[in-house]
């Protein structure tokens, strides 16, 4: 919204703009204003190439000016967006169909699975479309903020740090033109589609990608988790869901505030956490990563855990009272949750 001119932003807000029409969305692209998306224009305003940014996934809007419209919110999980639906339009699914070994068919299927706010990240490399339980493979978008001091910070764990998946995402999800090697990829039984297109050694020339890892990855570790509104929580409760959160819930023990991660390998077992191992086991070394907790409260659109598995926050309260025995009461859950809405 801050870049649309006045008279265009009034016409908007007036109902006088049609943004489903694609001449519309050519003049927003030529403003720079569509969250993620780049168009490159000649001389005379023909669009010659789009892409996609990070921002695509990783940012979205506060909805200041209108629903979709407003101030950008910079390394927030997208819970909008439905990637699958996006890339099942595509006029030309080969790609995907001769890289998984499948139809179209098929992969229109496992596309539509995903869902608003999720994505596979690792279906073009393991080609596991579906746990054993029938449910989509794909996980929620995670946040782009807060992570500074962590090591691991996406779901599972072994793969690498901010840069790795910058570099990863860019090469082998967008398609950027750079370099990337990762040998674990050459492990056929492990990850038999990318063994088979080769992505644990990508050489491209000229590269263009690399040169912008650095200053991707020091701005994003600059984007602290935003702060949680005072609206959300209740602060009397919160103060004393801290000292359960220190004391008997014992979460401090893994969540080590200020961070509220792991310092130094922060993964655990799926037995460590009482659930199952099939995302785990799609990782190199078959764990979960210590989820920092800061900005949580941002997951009440999408839901908790890796694959959005619990709800609400009183699930996954619940779920570590029964699986830690904790004997937590009914009030200190709520304190509990108070004080993670709070972070």
């Amino acid at each position: 919204m801050d870049v649309i001119p006045a008279d265009v932003a009034a016409a908007i807000k007036e109902g006088k703009v049609n943004l489903d029409d694609p001449a519309v969305t050519l003049t927003l692209l030529q403003l720079n204003a569509v969250v993620g998306v780049k168009g490159t224009f000649d001389a005379k305003k023909n669009l010659v190439s789009i892409g996609l940014t990070c921002a695509s996934c990783h940012s979205t809007v506060d909805n200041a000016f209108l629903p979709g419209i407003g101030h950008r919110l910079d390394g927030w999980a997208n819970r909008d967006l439905n990637v699958g639906a996006i890339v099942s339009m595509a006029s030309n699914l080969k790609p995907l169909t001769d890289a998984l070994g499948v139809d179209a068919a098929t992969v229109k299927k496992v596309l539509a699975s995903w869902g608003p706010g999720k994505f596979d990240a690792e279906l073009n490399l393991d080609g596991k479309a579906f746990r054993p339980d029938g449910k989509s493979a794909a996980t929620l978008i995670p946040e782009a903020f807060g992570h500074a001091g962590e090591n691991l910070h996406t779901w599972t764990g072994g793969w690498g740090d901010v840069t790795y998946w910058n570099a990863y995402v860019a090469n082998l999800e967008l398609q950027g033109q750079g370099n990337f090697f990762d040998e674990r990829f050459n492990d056929a039984k492990k990850y038999p589609v990318a063994a088979k297109a080769h992505f644990g050694n990508k050489r491209s020339n000229p590269d263009k990608v690399t040169a912008k890892l650095a200053a991707l990855q020091f701005y994003q570790l600059a984007i602290p988790a935003p702060k949680a509104p005072d609206s959300i929580y209740n602060k009397e409760a919160a103060q004393r869901g801290m000292l359960v959160f220190n004391g008997k819930a014992k979460c401090a023990s893994c969540h080590v505030p200020p961070l509220f991660t792991e310092p130094g390998w922060n993964t655990h077992k799926p037995s460590d956490i009482g659930i199952d191992d099939f995302q785990a086991n799609r990782s190199p070394d078959s764990t979960y990563v210590t989820q920092g907790l800061a900005g949580l409260w941002t997951h009440m659109k999408g839901g908790f855990y890796h694959d959005g598995r619990f709800t609400t926050l009183m699930d996954v309260v619940n779920h570590y009272n029964d699986f830690k025995k904790l004997n937590l009461t009914e009030s200190e859950k709520k304190d509990l949750i108070e004080y993670l809405k709070s972070l």
